[in-house]
């Protein structure tokens, strides 16, 4: 019985190495096919060219073009940039924002723990995505409203990870013991208690960076993305 529990942990801990490999492997491809775009493609995302409307994959055009002759692979490599700077910048503001917040909240406790939350409550009380939608329409279309409003809202779910984590390591043995020897209190913090607090909210920042693009691409249905011709750099 042990030998085949142990022989399945081997499985599993090979498959979720293959899995991970094969993630990097991928986003890693993508990550240098944006950044080579303008190598790897003579044509703009952008430009219109009706005489060449609706062609078939070619070796002039290897996905075709779309319905006004713009070449589709010029714009998968493009819309790439977008799609990663939207992935990366959209979850670092609201990251940091939610771990200082979670952070302060979990140590501190009383008073400041009680203003905190009840902040956090208010926000997390409105719909998620009429709330961002709301935000970018008042600042105004484009890369800015949309980090602003990734920040103010997506906060909320980093706080609450952070700040049950610590919950939990402020009682931890070795945190006990930094006291003891008498440390100072944003030592503890910042050594002790926030490189293990955000082990959890690590592992979701990465399920939330997809989760960023998919509203961006919402947000551009509705006409307050980011503005595809200024971030190309093929206009």
């Amino acid at each position: 019985m042990r030998s085949a529990l142990s022989t399945s942990a081997t499985w599993l801990r090979k498959e979720a190495s293959a899995a991970l490999i094969a993630g990097l492997v991928i986003t890693g491809a993508w990550v240098i096919a944006a950044a080579l775009a303008p190598l790897l493609t003579p044509y703009d995302p952008i430009a219109v060219n009706v005489v060449k409307a609706t062609l078939a994959p070619s070796a002039d055009h290897l996905l075709g073009t779309d319905s006004v002759g713009r070449d589709i692979f010029a714009r998968v490599l493009y819309g790439a940039r977008i799609d990663l700077l939207m992935a990366v910048a959209g979850v670092i503001g609201p990251f940091l924002l939610g771990t200082l917040v979670g952070l302060l909240a979990g140590y501190s406790g009383g008073w400041l723990d009680g203003i905190l939350m009840r902040i956090l409550e208010v926000t997390i009380s409105f719909p998620y995505f009429v709330l961002v939608i709301a935000i970018v329409a008042i600042i105004g279309p484009g890369l800015t409203g949309y980090l602003v409003s990734l920040t103010v809202v997506n906060w909320v779910t980093y706080a609450r990870l952070v700040r049950s984590e610590t919950l939990v390591l402020t009682n931890a043995d070795f945190i006990l013991a930094a006291r003891v020897l008498g440390y100072r209190r944003r030592r503890i913090m910042l050594r002790h208690i926030l490189p293990n607090a955000i082990v959890s909210s690590s592992v979701f920042l990465m399920t939330d960076a997809v989760l960023t693009v998919v509203l961006g691409s919402s947000l551009g249905f509705l006409g307050l993305a980011c503005s595809r011709r200024r971030l190309s750099g093929a206009s």
